[in-house]
């Protein structure tokens, strides 16, 4: 095999990889995390909330869920936009560069997003629900760390 057949092969396995890694992302993306799901159900079972904590749970649960698709769909662009620069460079150039920092940024700016939700969230609740609320959320937070 001549050096350019092996700089071939190994651009090759690196394009594969790197498509596959973007398939993976988004199927991470694409699909809520069990341990989101399970936090609203255990708010919603172990808190006794007010009509009106309801109330303005459903409004901030809306505003999020509207803020959290467009952030889903700048995710699959952003994942787009990698695919395209890998499929271009066909190696780790400038154009690959830019796009993971643009990925990267939309990811923080969802993690942010959330946190800002369940802070507005926790704003609702009395003293005594925020404590269980508070368990309830690092309980989330750490279940896969175990």
């Amino acid at each position: 095999m001549t050096s350019f057949q092996r700089v071939l092969m190994i651009g090759l396995v690196a394009f594969v990889s790197a498509v596959a890694g973007v398939f993976v992302g988004q199927q991470i993306v694409d699909k809520p995390r069990a341990s989101e799901t399970e936090l609203h159900a255990q708010l919603h079972e172990r808190l006794d909330l007010t009509a009106e904590q309801r109330a303005r749970l459903e409004q901030i649960e809306a505003d999020f869920t509207a803020r959290h698709h467009a952030l889903e769909q700048e995710m699959r662009a952003a994942n787009v936009r990698l695919a395209k620069a890998m499929q271009a460079e066909h190696g780790y150039g400038p154009e690959v560069t830019l796009a993971i920092d643009h990925s990267h940024q939309v990811m923080g700016s969802l993690q942010k997003e959330t946190l800002q939700h369940l802070f507005a969230m926790r704003e609702v609740l009395d003293p005594e629900q925020a404590e269980v609320f508070d368990s309830i959320v690092v309980k989330a937070l750490t279940a896969d760390a175990r």
